[in-house]
């Protein structure tokens, strides 16, 4: 059989590293250990591998997981053999952690080593005009996968304040403190807004990682509530 689609570059990479690009859109897991991912991000898998459910570890992390609606659904995957994971065929990229951490938005999200600690954490000044903002923050030393729409750019922080659309950012170093600043005014506001409401606001020692597209508002609002369904899901 002959076709472009059997050419090299699309065949199976084989490499040694446990995280590996298949594609630039595309990641290869090795299994070695386990590893945490989003559900729904397992594209393929090679070999005996098992996947369950994460429950978030603590009841703290379980509440915040359910009052803020940040939608960190986890799936430990384990076993031996390879696992492919992408999500809407976003540019994948690794990110290296040794012993410091980051912030990422959820849905950007796509797999980490479970060496890694995450939680939730709310970001300063997010009150509930915004509809609340929260972030996922990982810690530790390990290999951590993201997606992003579009391919992104790093922006420094450290020289000049730097503002970035809330539905726009991917990440930021963990140790910048964002605030969540508004532009809006009163005769915007009655004349249906300009559609650039809520921006982060950073400036400090730092970066952050912008993608070149805005995740849509959850229809309940993006701020979360209280449910017994996230709540059971743990």
């Amino acid at each position: 059989m002959q076709s472009p689609l059997f050419e090299q570059a699309n065949l199976e990479v084989q490499v040694e590293q446990r995280f590996a690009l298949q594609n630039p859109q595309m990641l290869r897991v090795h299994l070695g250990g386990d590893v945490l991912a989003v559900k729904g991000a397992m594209v393929a898998y090679q070999g005996s591998i098992r996947f369950d459910h994460e429950k978030a570890g603590s009841v703290s992390k379980m509440f915040k997981k359910v009052v803020t609606g940040e939608d960190v659904s986890l799936m430990r995957v384990s076993g031996e053999g390879e696992v492919f994971f992408a999500s809407a065929a976003g540019f994948v990229f690794l990110v290296q952690l040794d012993g410091d951490g980051i912030s990422f938005n959820a849905r950007n999200l796509l797999a980490f080593d479970s060496s890694i600690e995450w939680d939730i954490q709310r970001v300063q000044g997010a009150g509930m005009l915004s509809g609340g903002l929260f972030n996922t923050t990982l810690q530790g030393t390990g290999t951590a996968a993201i997606h992003t729409v579009g391919q992104p750019v790093v922006l420094d922080c450290s020289t000049q304040p730097t503002y970035v659309d809330v539905q726009a950012c991917v990440g930021w170093s963990a140790n910048l403190v964002p605030q969540v600043v508004s532009s809006m005014n009163v005769r915007s506001m009655v004349r249906g807004g300009s559609g650039e409401a809520f921006q982060y606001a950073f400036h400090g020692r730092g970066f952050v990682i912008v993608q070149p597209s805005e995740w849509s508002t959850p229809s309940t609002g993006g701020g979360g509530g209280f449910s017994l369904g996230g709540l059971l899901d743990g």
